[in-house]
């Protein structure tokens, strides 16, 4: 249910509305064919304005209880007015005398049965004019829905990619810490290779002294006691 849609309908119906409502009086000093126009115009309107009630009353089928009680009532009252203004125009004949106010009846009640007639075309050509708009109302509707969702897609896609974004910065981040961590243990190697070299260095150095020094001790030692 629209409510939107009932307040579109509700303003054609008071639009017809008002246009019926001045007819009555136009044709009652209306004659000849100013008068024919006059009902075939009122016919016309008023299958319209039946249209449109029952328009409403389809939309009102799955409105909420408290909204379809109060719009329930005003469709009742739409329909006595429209109910009234049908016997204010059939009355609307002007009166005569004798055998002419017989004539007058007959040829008022051969024009409402013609006019009935064609009304019952152009009601049938209204019912089909209403079916096809509604058709079009559910396009409408159908092409929203799925325009909500193109936007609801768009909008988890945008939030997606964002967090991807966040993501590949996250591991920039990390990537940059590992070539940092690399180039740290880049250089801490070269420091112990240079530690180990020195090591050896100094152990080389020391085996050198130590062979001098018993080297230095075996001649003292021959010089004192073999000489």
């Amino acid at each position: 249910m629209s409510s939107e849609e009932l307040e579109k309908l509700q303003e054609i119906f008071r639009s017809l509305y008002d246009e019926l409502k001045l007819m009555p009086e136009r044709a009652a000093t209306s004659h000849g064919e100013e008068r024919k126009r006059l009902v075939r115009t009122f016919d016309e309107r008023q299958g319209e304005a039946e249209e449109v009630l029952q328009g409403m009353e389809d939309e009102l089928r799955g409105a909420p209880s408290a909204y379809r009680n109060a719009m329930g009532t005003k469709l009742r009252l739409y329909r006595r007015d429209l109910g009234k203004l049908q016997r204010d125009m059939k009355n609307s004949a002007p009166p005569a005398f004798g055998s002419s106010s017989q004539s007058a009846g007959g040829s008022h009640q051969g024009i409402y049965s013609s006019q009935n007639q064609q009304s019952t075309h152009v009601q049938s050509q209204r019912s089909l004019l209403l079916q096809g708009t509604e058709s079009l109302n559910n396009a409408s509707q159908s092409i929203e829905r799925s325009q909500r969702i193109a936007s609801e897609t768009e909008r988890i896609g945008t939030d997606v990619i964002e967090e991807l974004g966040e993501q590949r910065e996250q591991l920039d981040r990390a990537r940059n810490r590992l070539v940092n961590t690399g180039e740290n243990l880049s250089r801490s190697r070269k420091i112990l290779r240079a530690m180990s070299r020195r090591l050896m260095t100094n152990k080389l150095l020391l085996s050198v002294i130590i062979l001098m020094e018993l080297a230095i001790l075996g001649a003292v030692i021959y010089l004192k006691f073999f000489r």
